[in-house]
């Protein structure tokens, strides 16, 4: 460039009285600049020439009429925007084309939208609802229902078991009786209020006794000991003619021989062998 004239680096022409461009304090016609410097709109792929405005994301650009959402061709000018797959999207198309959906609704989870998540599932917070009472969860307990969830009340109500005698729910602790739920505290003899949860019991007249009580009131009693005869634990008896006895306790009233299985002979009240019987 000659030292008397003004003119582009590129092409050497004389830019007195044209405009032009200054890059790395090196003069640039309007053409040389836009042909060497310009970028490509992503759009249209036509340069974006120095009379537009360029604006960029991401290394890509674009002219401000290009600029625009690829389902509704909406200007995203000064308006949030979203990508995918390199296409440029408003926030309305991006959430209705990609944005998760509540399985309760089927809408869309707007961004900073609270949402609640169970077993592979997501609702909005109002959609989370109790299948019973259909009031929203929010923060209270719930338990599984049938692929759905109940809030406590409502499962207590309809579905957890329920003391047979108290009638309240059953948390913990539950025993069974007779096919029946009791709490382990409500299971109790009928005449002594213990409590039978592991202990051997049985009934009278479907009322529940503890061993003891049951023997006292309505177990036969062993002629030989005078205690009483209850079967538990698999405690076999002797009888004969209205009299009672323990297997063990069926002996020779002489000799202590036991008699079980073997001929006897009575005397009295007594029971003897038949040696002692001679």
């Amino acid at each position: 460039m000659d030292a008397g004239t003004f003119s582009c680096v590129n092409c050497n022409k004389s830019l007195t009285g044209h405009r032009y461009i200054l890059r790395d304090e090196k003069p640039h016609c309007i053409q040389c600049y836009e042909q060497v410097f310009a970028n490509s709109c992503e759009q249209c792929k036509e340069k974006i020439g120095c009379d537009s405005k360029d604006l960029s994301y991401k290394e890509r650009h674009w002219h401000e009429r290009c600029f625009k959402c690829s389902a509704c061709s909406a200007s995203l000018v000064d308006k949030p925007f979203a990508t995918k797959d390199d296409a440029l999207y408003c926030s309305n198309c991006h959430d209705e084309k990609f944005a998760a959906r509540c399985d309760g609704c089927s809408k869309v989870f707007s961004a900073g939208m609270r949402k609640y998540e169970y077993h592979g599932k997501q609702w909005h917070e109002e959609c989370f609802l109790c299948r019973e009472c259909r009031q929203p969860i929010g923060s209270r307990s719930f338990i599984p229902r049938d692929q759905e969830v109940c809030c406590v009340p409502c499962y207590e109500e309809k579905y957890a078991q329920k003391c047979r005698k108290c009638t309240q729910v059953i948390k913990r602790g539950g025993v069974t009786y007779k096919g029946e739920p009791y709490h382990k505290e409500c299971l109790v003899c009928t005449n002594c209020n213990t409590q039978l949860a592991g202990l051997k019991f049985t009934s009278k007249e479907d009322k529940p006794y503890c061993a003891d009580c049951y023997g006292q009131l309505f177990a036969k009693k062993c002629c030989r000991c005078s205690q009483a005869i209850t079967g538990f634990g698999g405690c076999k008896f002797i009888s004969f003619e209205e009299r009672h006895w323990h297997s063990d306790c069926f002996v020779c009233y002489k000799c202590s021989v036991n008699l079980v299985g073997k001929g006897f002979l009575t005397d009295g009240d007594d029971i003897l062998c038949p040696e002692c019987g001679r």
